[in-house]
């Protein structure tokens, strides 16, 4: 049977993909505002596709349409974020116990090699590499957790974790915490302690809440 063609990305999607990408990074700022018309000249397309690509970040949370007043990057109060992080703590504390009960030792050896990249990004400097290493390390717990209704939940909110942990990892002492922390979590999944490893990780979650928190009251730091 003959390869079926893949069809090219449209240009919504390939606009989605762009401006969703510039959000987490930190490219723009958290309740900025985002021009169609500026964004469509940088990219080349018509209004159109940048419009449905809006609509479609604003179903993922990462953009606030507000009629009359345009298109902005998502914000969080503080109350948003403690619910974001209890939402996020619930999710990953549950996936990492069926993680261990079901697949601990790949789970681990997933996690060995991720923090391995995280340590090299940290040890370069390189804030955007140990951001997206961070990432995949919590992705490996709904990845291992054989429960395909957790990981879909994770989905759902995931680019905002994503958005919020970007604005920190420019903060090389953070890192260095952040990096402590993923290896205690490793030691006690390489241990198959799943009671230990759920306490740690909700300390970790909850420390990093701490940091959403402090950013927030810090506007400037988004700019570090």
């Amino acid at each position: 049977m003959s390869p079926k063609l893949q069809r090219p990305a449209s240009l919504t999607q390939q606009a989605v993909d762009i401006i969703r990408t510039r959000i987490i990074r930190g490219d723009f700022q958290l309740g900025e505002a985002l021009s169609e018309s500026t964004l469509a000249g940088e990219m080349g397309v018509s209004k159109t596709p940048v419009r449905e690509a809006l609509l479609q970040l604003k179903m993922e949370g990462l953009v606030d349409i507000q009629p009359q007043r345009g298109s902005f990057v998502f914000q969080m109060t503080p109350e948003e974020i403690a619910e974001i992080s209890e939402y996020r703590e619930i999710l990953e504390t549950n996936a990492i116990g069926l993680a261990i009960a079901r697949h601990a030792d790949a789970l681990a050896g997933d996690m060995a090699a991720v923090i391995g990249a995280m340590a090299r990004a940290n040890e370069a400097g390189d804030g955007a590499g140990y951001r997206i290493q961070d990432a995949q390390f919590h992705q490996l717990i709904f990845d291992h957790c054989g429960n395909s209704y957790l990981a879909n939940a994770f989905a759902g909110m995931s680019f905002r974790v994503q958005a919020l942990r970007s604005r920190l990892s420019a903060n090389q002492a953070l890192n260095e915490s952040s990096l402590a922390e993923h290896r205690e979590i490793l030691a006690l999944v390489a241990a198959k302690d799943g009671p230990g490893a759920r306490a740690r990780l909700s300390r970790h979650i909850r420390d990093t809440t701490h940091n959403y928190m402090a950013l927030l009251s810090e506007p400037e730091a988004q700019h570090a």
